[in-house]
């Protein structure tokens, strides 16, 4: 980004607008509010009431009938969506992870009920096989490979199923080839023609998605790693080739995870495509900014605030964060 212009001191002082707290807020090109937040969720059929997240502080399992009171709280705070992501009893894994499309499983389940007494707050529903799956990968296993077609079969069934359930927008976290365009075309069959997609189209293999894996407990599962299927940290245009092909396969949006590490590749795809861009502030994230402030040292809802204020300045429509109900409720308070 270049300046259109060229100015020399004393006549251009451009501390002059940051003197005041109004000409600051006045010159601003971005803002932050609650419309630009989504409250991930972890259900449970294994707790009944809540469960702390040891390695998420301040997160929590929740039964279905704690995430219908969490969803009401969200939605009472202008949040416009929550994204759900399952935590199961191991009995119901299995090598092919088939319980990701079971009509009365879990997260089907979750999404009527959250619809059915939270009908104004959108529910986003991760598609992948790994909470599923005894192995904790996200697709089909065999021996030491995924089996990327098979894999996509079983996405396509699980994306019917909560589509059928009520969910409001499908997001396939896999990063199996073809998957978008597969699930688009099942849901044109069907009759889903408004279903929304959000590709998770970048995602990289990551160190950052540690306390996520132990929420929904499949950190101790997985079995050697998921680069063969994530993405590349050295790798910055594959991520243009990952979202064209995805938007052309039928995805509405496209989300980048993890978040602060990858701000270039979501302003690389804002640049490039201008479309909706959301990125995942991820658990990991969220983790080291939690101990940072416990240990006093950070200010840390200063930098909460900062984390996703670069996220609006590199581009994102929206961003996942465990800190939303925070961050609305200090919107709401207008204490930011």
């Amino acid at each position: 980004m270049s300046s259109p212009f060229t100015s020399t001191y004393p006549a251009t002082r451009l501390r002059r607008t940051r003197q005041a707290d109004w000409s600051r807020r006045l010159v601003r090109e971005l803002s932050l509010s609650v419309d630009d937040l989504v409250q991930p969720m972890f259900v449970s059929d294994s707790t009944d009431g809540r469960e702390a997240i040891a390695n998420l502080p301040g997160q929590n399992r929740v039964d279905i009938e704690r995430l219908v009171e969490d969803a009401q709280a969200a939605n009472e705070l202008g949040i416009p969506a929550i994204a759900l992501f399952p935590h199961i009893r191991e009995s119901d894994k299995s090598e092919d992870g088939a319980e990701a499309s079971n009509r009365e499983g879990l997260v089907q389940r979750a999404v009527r009920a959250v619809k059915a007494q939270v009908p104004d707050i959108a529910v986003i529903t991760d598609v992948a096989l790994d909470p599923y799956a005894t192995h904790g990968h996200d697709g089909i296993l065999e021996g030491d490979l995924i089996k990327n077609d098979e894999t996509v079969d079983e996405l396509v069934a699980a994306a019917l199923s909560l589509a059928d359930a009520g969910a409001d927008v499908i997001a396939p976290s896999d990063m199996m080839d073809g998957r978008v365009g597969a699930i688009r075309q099942a849901f044109e069959s069907a009759g889903h023609h408004d279903m929304l997609i959000l590709s998770y189209a970048a995602k990289y293999a990551s160190g950052f998605y540690g306390p996520y894996r132990d929420a929904i407990g499949t950190k101790a599962a997985l079995r050697g790693d998921k680069r063969t299927y994530q993405m590349d940290p050295l790798r910055r245009e594959e991520a243009l080739h990952e979202v064209g092909q995805d938007l052309q396969e039928g995805a509405d949006m496209v989300m980048v995870k993890p978040g602060l590490p990858y701000l270039d590749i979501i302003r690389d795809i804002r640049e490039a495509y201008a479309v909706p861009t959301l990125a995942y502030q991820v658990s990991g994230e969220y983790a080291m900014i939690r101990a940072a402030g416990e240990r006093g040292m950070i200010d840390e809802k200063r930098v909460i605030l900062e984390s996703l204020m670069s996220f609006k300045r590199a581009g994102c429509a929206a961003v996942f964060t465990y800190f939303a109900a925070d961050v609305a409720k200090w919107l709401k308070d207008g204490d930011v």
